[in-house]
């Protein structure tokens, strides 16, 4: 009993700092789903879930002290200590050193004040390239212990002793990583685009996945759903490995997931047929994940229950995931709304009983989702409460017509008063002109009629 008591506590603490709370077991083993995710990024993702998932919370805290403990972050080690603190107070009393803590920052000190003394003597030796290098080193050294802003700033400081493309684009990717870290998304798109087509074709051929998979991951963030979707889905992964591309920040499902996911909710059946399920580059994406092509294809093909189905039983999956978690809810209900407007397209009166059985989901009623979506004007419908029918209101054609026609005339009435306005301002001699060359006029503040007589505005 103390255990669940402790257990709605935590959670109940995680919900006010704004994560959603996935009581459902997911498909994947956490082991071989975190060995995916090299570097800083393994970290935040056994956070994440240990924030988040009822069922994987406890192991996903304790690895994620075990993973703070390999790196030089103090303060992400003491950041999953004070959760699994909350959680569990007898093993974070275990597994947590204060000594290692005390140890590792007087060892970041130390290797700090070094960076900065060899920098300064670079900087009096006034030799460019090994300025660069040692701006290059203390960032990544002020990355690795946490300080993020620091890193950040030494970074861009390596702007003025930059001298050759690929210096340009090392010092893009490692203020990409910094932004990507802080989730300054606006900052993450800028900063690739800056780095974007200054290479050779064979190099550019190298970076294209880079680019592209960061791309999408900065637009996702920026809930640009559709450019995000057509980022991921041009992502060449033929030439390198995505996770060893990305820093570990994606891996090749994880664009499979996101381009799938995106392009449901932002393509019509038209757009999936050619540049999801026909495009070479990302059918290789898609093999990784066959239940996202599965999706696609249910819906291609009108099954869009089915399409909803496989969604629904990968949503747990999904709401773990570093940078899905913030926007599913949002995609589901793009990808739910697009099936049902399509669902109801061929028809001109469904009864409520088949959407029932086609929508239902446990807890809500299709009726009421349906009225909102008439509300926001979604679809043209109407509901029939008493018949138990949904009817649509088709749009006549001669009725169209008529309004084209009214918007046009109205269109062409404003034109003309337009010119007829014009005509007899020129007629009254009233037209203002530009100042004349050779004319004395002042430097300012006045403006010259046809007639010649300046008039102070």
């Amino acid at each position: 009993m103390a255990s669940e008591m402790g257990l709605e506590a935590y959670f109940a603490t995680m919900r006010q700092q704004g994560y959603i709370t996935v009581h459902e077991t997911p498909r994947f083993e956490l082991d071989s789903y975190i060995q995916n995710y090299p570097g800083r990024s393994r970290f935040d993702r056994l956070l994440l879930i240990g924030q988040t998932s009822v069922a994987l919370h406890i192991d996903a805290l304790r690895a994620a002290v075990a993973e703070a403990k390999k790196s030089r972050d103090t303060g992400r080690y003491q950041r999953a200590a004070a959760y699994l603190r909350i959680r569990a107070p007898e093993e974070a009393e275990k597994l947590i050193s204060k000594s290692w803590i005390d140890s590792t920052d007087a060892t970041n000190a130390m290797q700090t004040k070094r960076l900065e003394r060899e920098l300064k003597v670079y900087k009096n030796n006034l030799v460019k390239e090994s300025i660069r290098m040692g701006h290059e080193e203390l960032g990544r050294h002020l990355e690795a212990i946490g300080n993020l802003m620091g890193a950040a700033e030494a970074y861009s400081r390596m702007r003025p002793d930059v001298s050759t493309p690929k210096h340009i684009v090392d010092m893009g990717k490692h203020l990409v990583s910094v932004y990507v870290q802080r989730k300054e998304w606006a900052s993450v798109v800028s900063q690739l685009s800056k780095i974007t087509g200054i290479q050779g074709a064979d190099e550019e051929k190298l970076t294209q996945p880079y680019i592209m998979s960061m791309s999408g991951l900065g637009l996702l963030g920026q809930k640009s759903y559709e450019s995000a979707a057509s980022c991921f889905l041009a992502v060449d992964g033929s030439s390198t490995s995505i996770t060893a591309a990305t820093d570990g920040f994606l891996c090749a499902n994880d664009i499979a997931v996101y381009g799938g996911l995106l392009a449901l909710a932002t393509m019509d059946r038209k757009q999936l047929q050619t540049a999801v399920l026909e495009n070479n580059k990302f059918r290789a994406f898609l093999e990784l994940e066959p239940h996202i092509r599965r999706a696609i294809t249910h819906f291609v093909n009108g099954r869009y229950a089915d399409c909803l189905s496989i969604l629904a039983s990968y949503r747990a999956d999904y709401m773990l995931d570093l940078y899905l978690h913030w926007h599913l809810d949002a995609i589901y209900d793009k990808i739910r709304i697009k099936c049902i407007t399509n669902y109801l397209v061929p028809y001109s009166c469904v009864t409520l009983e088949s959407m029932e059985a086609a929508f239902s989901v446990p807890g809500q009623s299709v009726e009421a989702e349906l009225a909102g979506m008439i509300r926001a004007k979604t679809i043209n419908a109407r509901i029939d409460s008493i018949n138990g029918l949904v009817r649509m209101v088709k749009e006549k054609p001669r009725v169209r017509l008529h309004m084209d026609a009214l918007k046009a005339v109205s269109s062409f009435e404003k034109t003309t008063l337009d010119r007829l306005r014009r005509v007899n301002i020129a007629a009254a001699e009233l037209e203002v002109k530009s100042a004349r060359k050779g004319l004395n006029a002042p430097d300012s503040g006045e403006v010259w009629f046809d007639r010649s007589t300046p008039v102070t505005m």
